[in-house]
Protein backbone atom coordinates (compact mmCIF):
# COMPACT_ATOMS: atom_id res chain seq x y z
CA UNK A 1 0.00 0.00 0.00
CA UNK A 2 3.17 2.78 1.07
CA UNK A 3 3.71 2.26 -3.08
CA UNK A 4 0.08 3.16 -3.89
CA UNK A 5 0.11 5.64 -1.28
CA UNK A 6 3.47 7.00 -2.78
CA UNK A 7 2.46 7.39 -6.45
CA UNK A 8 -1.17 9.19 -5.48
CA UNK A 9 1.46 11.55 -3.73
CA UNK A 10 3.28 12.28 -6.56
CA UNK A 11 0.61 12.40 -9.29
CA UNK A 12 -0.84 14.79 -6.80
CA UNK A 13 2.67 17.00 -6.68
CA UNK A 14 2.94 16.99 -10.44
CA UNK A 15 -0.58 18.27 -10.59
CA UNK A 16 0.23 21.17 -8.15
CA UNK A 17 3.66 22.02 -10.23
CA UNK A 18 2.29 21.55 -13.18
CA UNK A 19 4.56 24.27 -15.40
CA UNK A 20 8.02 22.92 -13.34
CA UNK A 21 6.54 18.88 -14.34
CA UNK A 22 6.51 19.86 -17.80
CA UNK A 23 9.88 21.63 -18.07
CA UNK A 24 11.52 18.79 -16.26
CA UNK A 25 9.57 16.57 -19.06
CA UNK A 26 10.57 18.76 -22.24
CA UNK A 27 13.86 16.79 -22.59
CA UNK A 28 12.00 13.53 -22.75
CA UNK A 29 9.79 14.44 -24.91
CA UNK A 30 11.64 15.77 -27.32
CA UNK A 31 14.36 12.82 -27.12
CA UNK A 32 11.37 10.37 -27.35
CA UNK A 33 9.26 12.20 -29.94
CA UNK A 34 12.84 12.64 -32.69
CA UNK A 35 13.57 8.46 -31.85
CA UNK A 36 9.86 7.42 -33.01
CA UNK A 37 10.27 10.18 -36.16
CA UNK A 38 13.26 9.02 -37.11
CA UNK A 39 12.59 5.38 -36.52
CA UNK A 40 9.20 6.34 -38.39
CA UNK A 41 10.15 8.11 -41.26
CA UNK A 42 13.32 5.91 -41.77
CA UNK A 43 10.86 2.90 -42.24
CA UNK A 44 8.78 5.29 -44.68
CA UNK A 45 11.90 6.18 -46.47
CA UNK A 46 12.90 2.41 -46.70
CA UNK A 47 9.64 1.69 -48.00
CA UNK A 48 9.57 4.09 -50.90
CA UNK A 49 12.80 2.85 -51.89
CA UNK A 50 11.66 -0.61 -51.70
CA UNK A 51 8.30 -0.43 -53.22
CA UNK A 52 9.67 1.88 -56.38
CA UNK A 53 12.45 -0.59 -56.99
CA UNK A 54 9.97 -3.65 -56.27
CA UNK A 55 7.80 -2.30 -58.82
CA UNK A 56 10.19 -2.33 -62.06
CA UNK A 57 9.42 -6.43 -61.53
CA UNK A 58 10.90 -9.20 -59.66
CA UNK A 59 12.73 -10.53 -63.17
CA UNK A 60 14.71 -7.91 -64.21
CA UNK A 61 18.77 -7.78 -64.22
CA UNK A 62 20.58 -4.67 -63.82
CA UNK A 63 24.15 -4.17 -65.53
CA UNK A 64 26.73 -1.04 -64.10
CA UNK A 65 29.68 -0.09 -65.27
CA UNK A 66 32.79 -0.75 -62.44
CA UNK A 67 33.57 -3.83 -60.00
CA UNK A 68 31.25 -4.40 -56.84
CA UNK A 69 31.11 -6.88 -54.27
CA UNK A 70 29.82 -8.44 -50.95
CA UNK A 71 30.20 -4.63 -49.43
CA UNK A 72 28.59 -2.53 -51.51
CA UNK A 73 27.94 -1.54 -55.15
CA UNK A 74 30.07 -0.10 -57.94
CA UNK A 75 31.16 3.64 -57.80
CA UNK A 76 28.94 4.28 -60.63
CA UNK A 77 25.78 3.85 -58.49
CA UNK A 78 27.15 6.60 -56.40
CA UNK A 79 27.39 9.09 -59.16
CA UNK A 80 31.04 8.39 -60.11
CA UNK A 81 31.24 8.45 -64.43
CA UNK A 82 33.01 5.01 -65.24
CA UNK A 83 32.84 4.68 -69.19
CA UNK A 84 33.56 0.70 -69.43
CA UNK A 85 29.76 0.08 -70.40
CA UNK A 86 28.81 0.42 -74.14
CA UNK A 87 25.37 -0.17 -75.82
CA UNK A 88 26.97 -2.36 -78.02
CA UNK A 89 26.90 -4.96 -74.76
CA UNK A 90 23.87 -5.11 -73.56
CA UNK A 91 22.35 -5.78 -77.28
CA UNK A 92 24.98 -8.48 -77.35
CA UNK A 93 23.40 -10.00 -74.04
CA UNK A 94 19.87 -9.56 -75.63
CA UNK A 95 21.26 -11.30 -78.93
CA UNK A 96 23.12 -14.12 -77.03
CA UNK A 97 21.12 -15.17 -74.31
CA UNK A 98 17.68 -16.10 -75.23
CA UNK A 99 16.33 -15.46 -71.69
CA UNK A 100 16.81 -12.09 -72.47
CA UNK A 101 13.43 -10.70 -74.19
CA UNK A 102 13.69 -6.61 -73.70
CA UNK A 103 16.69 -4.19 -73.09
CA UNK A 104 17.76 -0.94 -72.60
CA UNK A 105 20.51 1.35 -72.16
CA UNK A 106 19.86 4.60 -70.38
CA UNK A 107 21.99 7.75 -70.15
CA UNK A 108 20.92 10.98 -68.96
CA UNK A 109 21.11 15.11 -68.92
CA UNK A 110 19.30 17.88 -67.57
CA UNK A 111 18.00 21.35 -69.73
CA UNK A 112 15.49 23.71 -70.24
CA UNK A 113 13.54 22.61 -72.83
CA UNK A 114 11.65 25.08 -75.09
CA UNK A 115 8.31 25.06 -77.64
CA UNK A 116 7.65 28.60 -78.69
CA UNK A 117 7.89 31.18 -75.77
CA UNK A 118 7.20 28.06 -73.33
CA UNK A 119 9.74 26.56 -71.48
CA UNK A 120 10.65 23.98 -68.68
CA UNK A 121 13.32 22.22 -66.93
CA UNK A 122 13.35 18.57 -67.53
CA UNK A 123 15.43 15.84 -67.98
CA UNK A 124 15.75 13.76 -70.63
CA UNK A 125 16.46 10.40 -71.10
CA UNK A 126 17.93 8.36 -73.64
CA UNK A 127 17.33 4.98 -73.78
CA UNK A 128 16.56 1.69 -76.25
CA UNK A 129 13.63 1.25 -78.35
CA UNK A 130 12.77 -1.70 -75.89
CA UNK A 131 12.35 0.62 -72.67
CA UNK A 132 8.15 0.55 -72.85
CA UNK A 133 8.67 -3.57 -72.50
CA UNK A 134 11.45 -3.79 -69.75
CA UNK A 135 9.82 -1.07 -67.74
CA UNK A 136 6.17 -1.76 -68.18
CA UNK A 137 5.39 1.42 -69.34
CA UNK A 138 2.97 2.72 -71.40
CA UNK A 139 2.18 5.38 -74.49
CA UNK A 140 -1.05 7.29 -74.27
CA UNK A 141 -0.95 8.98 -77.30
CA UNK A 142 1.17 8.34 -80.40
CA UNK A 143 3.58 6.12 -80.29
CA UNK A 144 7.24 5.25 -78.91
CA UNK A 145 10.03 5.57 -81.16
CA UNK A 146 11.13 2.50 -83.00
CA UNK A 147 14.64 0.34 -83.32
CA UNK A 148 15.05 1.81 -86.98
CA UNK A 149 14.89 5.31 -84.95
CA UNK A 150 16.94 4.62 -82.43
CA UNK A 151 19.91 2.93 -84.77
CA UNK A 152 19.43 6.18 -86.98
CA UNK A 153 19.95 8.67 -84.29
CA UNK A 154 16.49 10.07 -85.06
CA UNK A 155 15.50 13.44 -83.50
CA UNK A 156 12.54 11.88 -82.28
CA UNK A 157 10.92 12.45 -78.41
CA UNK A 158 8.48 11.47 -76.38
CA UNK A 159 7.79 13.15 -73.76
CA UNK A 160 6.28 12.78 -70.29
CA UNK A 161 2.37 13.41 -69.15
CA UNK A 162 3.87 16.49 -66.91
CA UNK A 163 6.07 18.10 -69.83
CA UNK A 164 3.05 18.13 -72.40
CA UNK A 165 1.19 19.68 -69.40
CA UNK A 166 3.72 22.55 -68.68
CA UNK A 167 5.04 23.31 -72.78
CA UNK A 168 1.65 22.91 -74.27
CA UNK A 169 -1.16 23.18 -71.92
CA UNK A 170 -4.47 22.35 -74.12
CA UNK A 171 -2.76 22.21 -77.19
CA UNK A 172 -1.97 18.50 -78.69
CA UNK A 173 1.79 17.81 -78.95
CA UNK A 174 2.30 15.51 -81.12
CA UNK A 175 4.39 16.72 -83.94
CA UNK A 176 5.32 19.58 -82.66
CA UNK A 177 8.71 20.74 -82.44
CA UNK A 178 10.65 21.28 -79.17
CA UNK A 179 14.40 22.10 -78.54
CA UNK A 180 16.78 20.58 -76.55
CA UNK A 181 20.26 21.41 -75.74
CA UNK A 182 19.78 23.82 -79.20
CA UNK A 183 18.70 20.64 -81.08
CA UNK A 184 15.03 20.44 -82.56
CA UNK A 185 13.25 17.14 -81.99
CA UNK A 186 9.69 15.78 -83.37
CA UNK A 187 7.10 14.83 -80.56
CA UNK A 188 5.92 11.61 -81.55
CA UNK A 189 4.49 10.25 -77.92
CA UNK A 190 3.40 11.31 -75.05
CA UNK A 191 3.38 8.81 -72.14
CA UNK A 192 1.09 7.59 -69.61
CA UNK A 193 0.97 9.02 -66.37
CA UNK A 194 3.55 7.46 -63.80
CA UNK A 195 3.82 8.87 -60.97
CA UNK A 196 7.16 9.40 -59.01
CA UNK A 197 9.90 6.74 -58.30
CA UNK A 198 13.00 6.43 -57.15
CA UNK A 199 12.57 10.32 -56.10
CA UNK A 200 11.83 11.06 -59.76
CA UNK A 201 8.84 12.55 -61.15
CA UNK A 202 8.55 9.89 -64.02
CA UNK A 203 6.32 12.29 -65.57
CA UNK A 204 8.95 15.32 -65.95
CA UNK A 205 11.09 13.01 -68.30
CA UNK A 206 11.49 13.81 -71.85
CA UNK A 207 12.76 10.21 -73.57
CA UNK A 208 15.40 10.29 -77.01
CA UNK A 209 16.70 7.55 -78.70
CA UNK A 210 19.94 6.28 -76.99
CA UNK A 211 22.54 7.32 -79.95
CA UNK A 212 20.76 10.35 -80.63
CA UNK A 213 21.19 11.42 -76.83
CA UNK A 214 24.77 10.27 -76.83
CA UNK A 215 25.85 11.42 -79.70
CA UNK A 216 23.90 15.21 -80.27
CA UNK A 217 23.17 16.16 -76.36
CA UNK A 218 26.02 14.35 -74.66
CA UNK A 219 29.28 13.78 -76.65
CA UNK A 220 29.74 10.17 -75.08
CA UNK A 221 29.97 6.66 -76.75
CA UNK A 222 28.85 4.84 -73.16
CA UNK A 223 26.01 4.36 -71.09
CA UNK A 224 25.03 4.73 -67.37
CA UNK A 225 23.82 1.82 -66.42
CA UNK A 226 21.52 -0.94 -68.35
CA UNK A 227 17.95 -3.12 -67.18
CA UNK A 228 17.62 -6.64 -69.03
CA UNK A 229 14.05 -8.19 -68.71
CA UNK A 230 14.10 -11.71 -68.42
CA UNK A 231 11.64 -14.04 -69.71
CA UNK A 232 11.02 -15.58 -66.40
CA UNK A 233 12.04 -15.37 -62.58
CA UNK A 234 13.34 -18.93 -62.66
CA UNK A 235 15.44 -17.73 -64.86
CA UNK A 236 17.23 -15.07 -63.94
CA UNK A 237 20.31 -16.52 -61.90
CA UNK A 238 21.45 -18.78 -65.18
CA UNK A 239 21.02 -15.14 -67.04
CA UNK A 240 23.48 -13.36 -64.60
CA UNK A 241 25.70 -15.89 -64.96
CA UNK A 242 25.58 -15.98 -68.81
CA UNK A 243 25.52 -12.09 -68.63
CA UNK A 244 29.28 -11.77 -66.58
CA UNK A 245 30.41 -14.72 -69.30
CA UNK A 246 29.56 -12.61 -72.29
CA UNK A 247 31.04 -9.22 -71.21
CA UNK A 248 34.36 -11.29 -69.87
CA UNK A 249 35.10 -12.21 -73.16
CA UNK A 250 33.86 -8.81 -74.76
CA UNK A 251 35.83 -6.97 -72.31
CA UNK A 252 38.57 -9.54 -72.64
CA UNK A 253 38.82 -10.18 -68.90
CA UNK A 254 40.36 -13.64 -67.67
CA UNK A 255 39.22 -13.22 -64.38
CA UNK A 256 35.75 -12.57 -62.25
CA UNK A 257 37.82 -10.58 -59.76
CA UNK A 258 39.21 -8.36 -62.86
CA UNK A 259 35.45 -7.44 -63.88
CA UNK A 260 34.61 -3.36 -64.76
CA UNK A 261 31.49 -3.91 -64.75
CA UNK A 262 28.68 -5.56 -62.03
CA UNK A 263 25.87 -7.71 -63.03
CA UNK A 264 22.83 -7.72 -60.11
CA UNK A 265 19.25 -8.77 -59.60
CA UNK A 266 16.34 -7.04 -58.34
CA UNK A 267 16.12 -8.76 -55.42
CA UNK A 268 19.82 -8.43 -55.10
CA UNK A 269 19.70 -4.93 -55.29
CA UNK A 270 16.93 -4.77 -52.61
CA UNK A 271 18.89 -6.38 -50.12
CA UNK A 272 21.56 -4.09 -50.57
CA UNK A 273 18.97 -1.00 -50.05
CA UNK A 274 17.62 -2.30 -47.27
CA UNK A 275 21.19 -3.24 -45.82
CA UNK A 276 22.25 0.98 -46.87
CA UNK A 277 18.67 2.50 -45.21
CA UNK A 278 18.60 -0.11 -42.13
CA UNK A 279 22.76 1.42 -41.37
CA UNK A 280 21.50 4.77 -41.71
CA UNK A 281 18.50 4.34 -40.22
CA UNK A 282 19.90 3.00 -37.04
CA UNK A 283 22.84 5.91 -37.18
CA UNK A 284 20.14 8.74 -36.91
CA UNK A 285 18.60 6.91 -34.07
CA UNK A 286 22.01 6.81 -32.50
CA UNK A 287 22.15 10.54 -33.34
CA UNK A 288 18.47 11.54 -31.72
CA UNK A 289 19.16 9.47 -28.93
CA UNK A 290 21.72 12.28 -27.60
CA UNK A 291 19.17 14.04 -26.58
CA UNK A 292 17.55 11.79 -24.29
CA UNK A 293 21.00 12.01 -22.56
CA UNK A 294 20.54 15.50 -22.31
CA UNK A 295 17.35 15.84 -20.89
CA UNK A 296 18.04 12.77 -18.59
CA UNK A 297 20.97 15.16 -16.96
CA UNK A 298 18.04 18.30 -17.43
CA UNK A 299 15.82 15.78 -15.08
CA UNK A 300 18.66 14.93 -12.38
CA UNK A 301 19.74 18.78 -12.20
CA UNK A 302 15.77 19.27 -11.62
CA UNK A 303 15.30 16.61 -8.90
CA UNK A 304 18.29 17.89 -7.54
CA UNK A 305 17.11 21.43 -6.71
CA UNK A 306 13.39 19.86 -5.98
CA UNK A 307 15.57 18.17 -2.98
CA UNK A 308 17.12 21.18 -1.79
CA UNK A 309 13.08 23.30 -2.12
CA UNK A 310 11.68 20.14 0.12
CA UNK A 311 14.44 19.63 2.93
CA UNK A 312 11.72 20.37 5.46
CA UNK A 313 9.63 18.02 4.01
CA UNK A 314 12.07 14.94 4.12
CA UNK A 315 13.08 16.21 7.81
CA UNK A 316 9.80 15.74 8.91
CA UNK A 317 8.94 12.24 7.00
CA UNK A 318 12.00 10.74 8.87
CA UNK A 319 11.40 12.47 12.27
CA UNK A 320 8.27 10.51 11.73
CA UNK A 321 9.98 7.54 11.54
CA UNK A 322 10.82 7.26 7.30
CA UNK A 323 13.55 5.04 6.58
CA UNK A 324 16.20 6.49 4.49
CA UNK A 325 15.03 3.67 1.69
CA UNK A 326 10.91 5.18 1.88
CA UNK A 327 12.60 8.62 0.71
CA UNK A 328 15.04 6.71 -1.73
CA UNK A 329 11.44 4.94 -3.37
CA UNK A 330 9.74 8.29 -3.28
CA UNK A 331 12.17 10.13 -5.26
CA UNK A 332 12.55 7.19 -7.83
CA UNK A 333 8.94 7.16 -8.29
CA UNK A 334 8.69 11.17 -8.39
CA UNK A 335 11.01 10.55 -11.26
CA UNK A 336 9.98 7.48 -13.41
CA UNK A 337 6.66 8.71 -13.34
CA UNK A 338 7.54 12.01 -15.27
CA UNK A 339 9.84 10.49 -17.38
CA UNK A 340 7.01 7.85 -18.20
CA UNK A 341 5.05 10.08 -18.83
CA UNK A 342 6.94 12.21 -21.16
CA UNK A 343 7.95 9.53 -22.59
CA UNK A 344 4.11 8.64 -23.79
CA UNK A 345 3.77 12.29 -24.73
CA UNK A 346 6.92 12.18 -27.17
CA UNK A 347 5.38 8.83 -28.30
CA UNK A 348 1.94 10.12 -29.09
CA UNK A 349 3.78 13.23 -30.72
CA UNK A 350 6.32 11.50 -32.57
CA UNK A 351 3.33 9.36 -34.00
CA UNK A 352 1.44 12.41 -35.41
CA UNK A 353 4.45 14.08 -36.93
CA UNK A 354 5.41 10.94 -38.39
CA UNK A 355 1.62 11.04 -39.75
CA UNK A 356 1.55 14.13 -41.11
CA UNK A 357 4.92 12.96 -43.07
CA UNK A 358 3.40 9.96 -44.74
CA UNK A 359 0.66 11.71 -45.41
CA UNK A 360 2.45 14.83 -47.15
CA UNK A 361 4.88 12.73 -49.11
CA UNK A 362 1.68 10.32 -50.09
CA UNK A 363 0.04 13.81 -51.36
CA UNK A 364 3.46 14.49 -53.75
CA UNK A 365 2.70 10.99 -55.34
CA UNK A 366 5.14 8.97 -53.14
CA UNK A 367 4.47 5.24 -52.32
CA UNK A 368 5.35 5.84 -48.72
CA UNK A 369 3.90 3.69 -45.93
CA UNK A 370 3.03 5.39 -42.73
CA UNK A 371 5.14 2.71 -40.12
CA UNK A 372 5.56 3.49 -36.83
CA UNK A 373 7.65 0.55 -35.63
CA UNK A 374 6.48 -1.17 -32.17
CA UNK A 375 10.11 -1.66 -31.24
CA UNK A 376 10.29 1.86 -31.54
CA UNK A 377 7.43 2.04 -29.05
CA UNK A 378 8.47 -0.20 -26.85
CA UNK A 379 12.16 1.32 -26.65
CA UNK A 380 10.25 4.63 -25.95
CA UNK A 381 8.60 3.59 -22.93
CA UNK A 382 11.34 1.57 -21.50
CA UNK A 383 14.00 3.81 -22.27
CA UNK A 384 11.83 7.35 -20.52
CA UNK A 385 11.60 4.31 -17.24
CA UNK A 386 15.43 3.51 -17.45
CA UNK A 387 16.73 7.45 -17.33
CA UNK A 388 14.16 7.64 -14.84
CA UNK A 389 15.76 5.55 -12.82
CA UNK A 390 19.27 6.21 -13.96
CA UNK A 391 18.94 9.71 -13.18
CA UNK A 392 16.73 10.03 -10.93
CA UNK A 393 19.14 7.72 -7.90
CA UNK A 394 21.24 10.39 -7.42
CA UNK A 395 18.88 13.12 -6.14
CA UNK A 396 17.23 10.32 -4.08
CA UNK A 397 20.09 9.34 -2.34
CA UNK A 398 20.93 13.01 -1.73
CA UNK A 399 17.37 13.37 0.14
CA UNK A 400 17.87 10.08 1.41
CA UNK A 401 21.08 11.19 3.09
CA UNK A 402 19.61 14.56 5.06
CA UNK A 403 20.12 14.69 8.52
CA UNK A 404 16.30 14.61 10.19
CA UNK A 405 17.71 17.62 12.62
CA UNK A 406 19.58 19.67 10.11
CA UNK A 407 16.71 19.23 7.74
CA UNK A 408 13.78 20.31 9.96
CA UNK A 409 16.12 23.82 10.75
CA UNK A 410 16.40 23.81 6.92
CA UNK A 411 14.69 27.29 5.62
Amino acid sequence: MNLLENIHGVWNLIGRNKMRSFLTMLGIIIGIMSVIIVMSVGAGAQSLIINQVSSLGSNLVGVLPGKSDEKGPPASAFGVVITSLKSDDIQELLKEDPHFIAATGYVKGTDTVAWGDQKTDTTFVGVNADLPNVEDAAVEKGRFFSDDEDKGSDKVAVIGSQVAKDLFGDQDPLGQTIKIKKTTFSIIGVMKMRGTSGFQNQDNQIFVPLSTAQKLLLGIDYISFARLKVDNAANVNDSMDQAGTILRERHKIDRPEDDDFSVRSMAQGLDAITKITDALKFFLVAVASIALIVGGVGIMNIMLAAVQERTREIGLRKAVGAKNSHIVQQFLIETVMITFIGGLLGIILGVLVSYFVAKVAQGMGYSWDFVVPIPAILLGCFVSIGIGLIFGITPARHASKLDPIEALRYE
